[in-house]
């Protein structure tokens, strides 16, 4: 670089024909080329640091900026506003109405989870993209010696003045592209030119598909939150009506936490819960009571699902194998029947969650327990009829309580931030972990025939 600025010196003196240019040299910081001329460089060394100076007072533009966060806080906060109101007003209208009510809870968390889905594939895309754009930066701050050189170079023989100051990627790119075009340049010179172009130029389209990815993921983040808000206010009403119902709510959870203490293991939580609770006996005997529904031609009778005013499963558990959806978005990380680490085998299986992610019923039936027991966390426990049970664990809050009959698809807990179930923390799992176990007549089954699987074939509400 020093031999090129002593050249085009060299050169200007003697009248050698060459014009006077500003020579670049290059630098790649911080998501940008940075392209400062040779006598900018020199003039910057020779400066001594100054001593602290008082700050300036505010800029035109710093004002402007500040009233424009100011705006948007304000715009924030208006839209707040219109969603409360909007939530009141289709909870008025919903009035009395269950199956109403009970469609809006399904429609609503079944949204909830297909953005939550979105927003993780949004992030696994932009992992590689961003080790991408990672290495081409690192690429090209290891040659910008070799880009200052070029650009130089292609300067001095396009005999044109290159801008004295280049802050971005696509600058240097305009650069080599005009220069390379004008034909002015060497076999060696154009190699070279050629293939600087060629990463600056996969850097600027990884950066646009990056700046993409992530305006989109914003926006699904923003619908997601107004959604979660919309779904809490339909879980609050439901729950508000339910207490309407069952007066004594409160004495029953307790007295549920106080029969949990009182055995060791799920089987016997589960018939002490059923024999033992007011609720849980009454949703256990209405499971005995119902029966399987009527099946047609053989088939289960698939319209019956879309019924969400119906009190009893619209299709008899045992007929459900391959329809069903998991609880949860995520990963399978343990299988049923595997070894579990401590000598035993796996009862259940295991899902890897989003933090705060919303969990769904994954059939219809009656709650018979909901709280925390003991290493399993917060427990939720549904007589589906026919003698079976679906047990699901891990999860920060559930918003259902002991009694109530839930559909396909009806939002009934959320997840924590970390695992709550304390048998997977000896995994060193690094997010939230949701635990499902089917049961048929009190032994553990193998829940694999019951998943759908794809997305299109999962029962919805």
């Amino acid at each position: 670089m020093q031999h090129h600025l002593a050249t085009a010196a060299k050169d200007q003196a003697s009248g050698a024909g060459w014009p006077s240019v500003a020579l670049l040299s290059a630098s790649l910081v911080s998501g940008g080329l940075v392209l400062m001329s040779g006598a900018t460089i020199v003039a910057a060394q020779a400066q001594t640091v100054p001593a602290a100076v008082p700050a300036p007072p505010p800029t035109i533009d710093l004002i402007r900026q500040r009233e424009q966060e100011l705006e948007a806080a304000r715009q924030q906060q208006k839209r707040a506003t219109e969603l409360q109101d909007k939530l009141r007003a289709d909870l008025a209208a919903i009035g009395e109405d269950r199956t109403k009510l009970n469609q809006q809870l399904i429609d609503i968390a079944a949204k909830v989870r297909a953005v939550e889905a979105r927003i993780s594939e949004a992030e696994a895309r932009l992992v590689p993209l961003d080790a991408r754009e990672s290495r081409i930066r690192t690429s090209l701050d290891q040659r910008r010696g070799e880009i200052g050189e070029v650009l130089a170079a292609l300067q001095r023989a396009g005999r044109r003045a290159p801008p004295a100051l280049l802050v971005r990627p696509e600058d240097a790119l305009k650069s080599l592209r005009t220069a390379i075009l004008l034909g002015a340049v060497v076999p060696d010179l154009r190699e070279r030119a050629d293939r600087l172009a060629t990463d600056l130029g996969e850097l600027i389209a990884v950066r646009k598909t990056i700046a993409a990815e992530r305006d989109q993921l914003a926006t699904d983040r923003g619908s997601m939150t107004a959604d979660q808000t919309r779904l809490a206010a339909l879980i609050d009403e439901r729950q508000h009506k339910q207490s309407g119902v069952e007066k004594d709510i409160e004495t029953e959870r307790a007295r549920a936490l106080s029969l949990s203490r009182q055995v060791d293991s799920l089987q016997g939580l589960i018939a002490k819960m059923e024999q033992d609770l007011k609720s849980a006996a009454k949703a256990a005997a209405a499971a005995t009571q119902k029966g399987s529904p009527v099946a047609l031609n053989g088939q289960p009778n698939l319209a019956a699902l879309k019924d969400p005013g119906r009190l009893s499963p619209a299709v008899a558990f045992a007929s459900a194998k391959g329809m069903l959806a998991f609880p949860v978005n995520g990963a399978k990380i343990r299988e049923f029947g595997r070894p579990d680490g401590v000598g035993g085998v796996e009862r259940g299986i295991s899902l890897s969650a989003r933090p705060g992610a919303q969990v769904t019923t994954p059939c219809d039936g009656w709650v018979v327990y909901a709280g925390p027991f003991r290493s399993y966390g917060q427990l939720l426990i549904l007589n589906a009829g026919g003698g079976y049970h679906v047990l699901i664990a891990g999860m920060e809050r559930i918003s259902v309580n002991i009694g109530q009959f839930v559909l396909t698809g009806e939002p009934v807990a959320t997840m924590g931030s970390t695992s709550q179930v304390a048998s997977i923390l000896a995994a060193n799992a690094t997010q939230p972990v949701l635990y499902i176990e089917f049961r048929k007549d009190g032994t553990p089954i193998d829940p694999g025939p019951w998943w759908a699987a794809n997305e299109g074939e999962k029962v919805r509400g």
